[in-house]
């Protein structure tokens, strides 16, 4: 594997990583959310937990675009 090869691949791991504790934090902020808060900071929290989870999915979105739709030649 040649270093750009694994630059990438490191870059692709860093991202999901991320997309995954973007997604822990968006799952747990929902959950107290709509379970313990009340009033103001549940809509709070669930309105950062959407906006994380979002965030997450782009993320993570971005890291197999790199992957899947590369060209072949770059492989």
């Amino acid at each position: 594997m040649s270093g750009n090869q694994a630059n990438r691949a490191a870059t692709r791991r860093r991202r999901q990583l991320w997309a995954g504790v973007l997604a822990l934090v968006g799952l747990a902020l929902l959950i107290i959310g709509l379970t313990v808060a009340d009033g103001v900071a549940a809509w709070v929290e669930v309105l950062v937990a959407i906006l994380l989870l979002v965030t997450s999915y782009v993320v993570q979105h971005l890291a197999r675009r790199e992957t899947v739709y590369r060209h072949d030649d770059q492989r």
